[in-house]
């Protein structure tokens, strides 16, 4: 079973025949190759200075495989994505068409911030049960749930989302035993160490959205809820909504509550510091997300166990039958 690499080391990437070679130096510089069977590889993810040319680059395209940039920081920089062998140009204009109908659009965006907000519920309802202090957060998260339906565009979902949102991460220092306060949430770049880990855990679910997304037939840079926009593939964004919550949030709690994480595992760098994973802790922290993508669940529609990963690729498909008017779109709600 194909499945994704992880390369943290610096070195180069070369192709000879139908293998892929991951080249470093070693111990008395000598040259150390590692072969990579092509037909093992789902994605790559580039966290070391890799040097890699256009062979290799076509090379994996013709094998369908995403590569996923990461700079020094570990801060995500962008990714290959290979051209789509499996196109479908009626989907594509059912794609466009619920794009460009305000209330067609609107339905599969509410769907992606419902299934978001279901699971954020479900963290905190999870950690009231073990005596923490959240049930305000609950209470807003509960009334943006209410109010989905009465949202009549975009911008109202995202504002119930944003508020949903600020209530839940304000919980964070209930649920969490942090060494220093936490505010408010901090994207660019995170100032703190738990922005920074927030921000590496989301960009690993969103890559690893856009990876599954590659394997269907749906157009990445078409979504929904986020605007379309240059350089981004914003329907991987949309669909990690709902496993942002589900699989990433709880990571990260694990992580930090069970001390596997902590502040020694972060450094900054600037003038207005920004805060960012040591190398180590990036290892640790795609490990655990990585389990937690493995980990499968009795699926009770398909009658057999499915792991996160492939509910990723599921919630793209049901997207796809909603699209061509087979189903409506129903976004995953935990049920186990």
């Amino acid at each position: 079973m194909a499945r994704s690499y992880y390369i943290f080391r610096n070195g180069r990437l070369r192709r000879r025949q139908n293998t892929l070679y991951f080249e470093q130096e070693g111990e008395n510089g000598e040259s150390v190759r590692q072969p990579i069977p092509i037909e093992d590889i789902r994605d790559i993810y580039l966290f070391g200075e890799i040097d890699l040319n256009t062979k290799l680059l076509t090379f994996l395209a013709q094998h369908g495989v995403v590569v996923h940039f990461f700079n020094y920081y570990g801060f995500y920089a962008g990714s290959f994505y290979p051209r789509e062998s499996n196109v479908s140009g009626q989907l594509l204009v059912r794609q466009v068409e619920h794009y460009l109908d305000a209330a067609k659009r609107l339905t599969v965006a509410r769907e992606f911030v419902h299934s978001g907000l279901f699971h954020i519920r479900r963290n905190l309802n999870y950690y009231r049960n073990r005596g923490k202090a959240v049930d305000n957060a609950i209470a807003t998260v509960e009334l943006s749930l209410e109010r989905l339906t009465s949202c009549e565009t975009i911008h109202e979902l995202m504002r119930e989302e944003g508020m949903a949102h600020e209530a839940y991460y304000a919980a964070f220092p209930e649920i969490l035993d942090l060494e220093e306060p936490f505010e408010k949430r901090v994207r660019r770049p995170p100032n703190n160490m738990l922005n920074a880990l927030i921000s590496f855990i989301n960009t690993l679910v969103y890559t690893a959205t856009l990876s599954e997304i590659y394997v269907t037939q749906l157009n990445p840079t078409i979504s929904y809820l986020h605007e379309p926009g240059q350089r981004r593939f914003s329907l991987a964004l949309d669909i990690a909504e709902v496993f942002k919550p589900l699989v990433g949030d709880r990571v990260l709690f694990r992580l930090l509550n069970r001390g596997v994480i902590g502040e020694k595992d972060f450094e900054a760098v600037g003038e207005a510091p920004a805060v960012y994973l040591a190398e180590e802790a990036r290892k640790t922290v795609v490990k655990e997300l990585e389990a937690a993508l493995q980990t499968t669940v009795y699926h009770r529609r398909l009658k057999r166990n499915v792991s996160y990963r492939q509910m990723i690729r599921l919630e793209a498909y049901k997207l796809i039958r909603h699209l061509m008017g087979m189903e409506p779109y129903n976004s995953l709600k935990a049920w186990w």
